[in-house]
């Protein structure tokens, strides 16, 4: 560690912290942080609001930084490593030249982060910021935790991410050309028009990612396993004709209260050339076993009752759709978006009802803020990481179920 840097205590940090809060809330007394060079080891900014503030080429290593507020923060060259960032929300943030070497950044946000390589004045260790020699960084995040993270539009070109965990990681129109990634996980990772051109991917693991519209033939995959990879739907005119009938058909079978039109009956289908004309449609009752709906647009939907066993929605935008009496059991909801989404019982007749079931499905990182859960079954489920902030859990059956790292479980009769 370079005598370059300041040390801070605790104490001295908290007055800091204080004083920015106040500046980001535009309450009397605020202060923008302005932290530059400053030795940050080891502290706790964990749950803190840090918004816009400038860390540029502070050390962070083994810092506590869970949850924190990081929007637009500039953290350009700092030095991040082992740091704990756990579900951090660093969208927009400057992150050029940064290491993240072996951080825990799972769940975290980094939507739109700038993890480019930086040039950036380095101190000198007795003459301080008077004599100043520049380097380049480049921006690395080797053996980095970033399981279930969000890192839609993120810029990691030429960046360094060896032996990364990206598990499950929304990917999103990432930048990654000329990066670094051999070795990484990046199983079950939506990648959905990532540009990888140039990238190192050798002995990368992408088993079960999402590469719609992601070229992965233009990066070095040597030994890289794609195994059960997801690529683009293959749809013809007819087939995208007939999926479109059955649609209308369902709905005017729900309007005529089963007088007219069929239930629809899509096992097995890739509906994902309906693109977003699911969104928002009455399908009560629909059968799609099996059937793909990755990354869909369904706010609104009506699946009252519907059959999706280990149907595949993961990245799926189900927003305040109606899923009551819905059988989900085995089907993949990862990283899916079930705010205010209605799981719980549907009414049959005034003594009778139909509770959801969701067993043995996987939620891992699900957004299920304020969602109705009531009674659902929820056996063996795979929540790991999900938000489930205000949903109603009543009597929801959770035997079995992984629950680590949930935000907001409250289990209260």
């Amino acid at each position: 560690m370079t005598t370059s840097h300041r040390r801070l205590s605790q104490g001295d940090l908290e007055m800091i912290l204080v004083a920015h809060e106040r500046y980001v809330s535009g309450r009397n007394g605020g202060r923008r942080a302005m932290l530059k060079f400053i030795d940050l080891s080891g502290l706790d900014l964990s749950g803190r609001r840090l918004d816009d503030a400038d860390f540029t080429g502070c050390i962070f290593d083994h810092a506590r930084m869970v949850r924190t507020q990081l929007e637009r923060a500039v953290l350009f060259g700092c030095d991040l490593r082992k740091a704990d960032m756990r579900a951090a929300n660093l969208r927009r943030s400057d992150m050029r030249g940064t290491c993240l070497r072996g951080a825990n950044l799972s769940l975290a946000d980094l939507t739109q982060a700038d993890f480019r390589e930086g040039k950036i004045g380095v101190p000198h260790p007795e003459k301080g910021l008077t004599a100043l020699r520049h380097e380049i960084r480049v921006g690395e995040a080797d053996e980095a935790n970033f399981s279930g993270a969000t890192l839609d539009q993120i810029n990691l070109n030429g960046a360094s991410a060896f032996a990364a965990d990206f598990s499950d990681c929304s990917m999103r129109g990432a930048k990654l050309a000329g990066a670094n990634l051999k070795d990484a996980n990046l199983a079950g990772a939506l990648l959905e028009g990532a540009d990888v051109a140039g990238a190192n991917l050798e002995g990368a693991r992408f088993i079960g990612a999402v590469l719609t519209g992601c070229e992965i033939e233009r990066a070095r995959i040597e030994k890289a396993d794609l195994s059960g990879c997801l690529r683009a739907p293959v749809a013809d005119g007819s087939s995208l004709q007939a999926l479109g009938q059955a649609v209308a058909s369902a709905e005017a079978w729900a309007r005529s209260g089963g007088r007219e039109g069929t239930p629809a009956l899509m096992d097995q289908r890739d509906l994902r050339p309906l693109l977003d004309g699911l969104k928002g449609r009455r399908l009560p009752a629909m059968s799609a076993r099996g059937a793909c709906l990755v990354g869909m647009d369904l706010t609104g939907v009506e699946l009252q009752g519907a059959n999706l066993e280990n149907a595949d929605l993961r990245g799926a935008i189900l927003r305040g759709a109606d899923l009551r009496g819905a059988r989900l059991a085995g089907a993949n909801l990862v990283k899916a978006d079930l705010r205010g989404a209605q799981l719980g019982p549907l009414p049959i007749s005034a003594d009778r009802s139909m509770p959801t079931d969701l067993s043995g499905a996987r939620l891992r990182y699900a957004q299920l803020q304020q969602a109705d859960l009531h009674q659902a079954g929820l056996k063996q489920a795979d929540l790991t990481g999900a938000d489930v902030t205000g949903a109603d859990m009543r009597e929801a059956m959770l035997a079995g179920a992984a629950l680590d790292e949930v935000e907001g479980l409250q289990l209260a009769a």
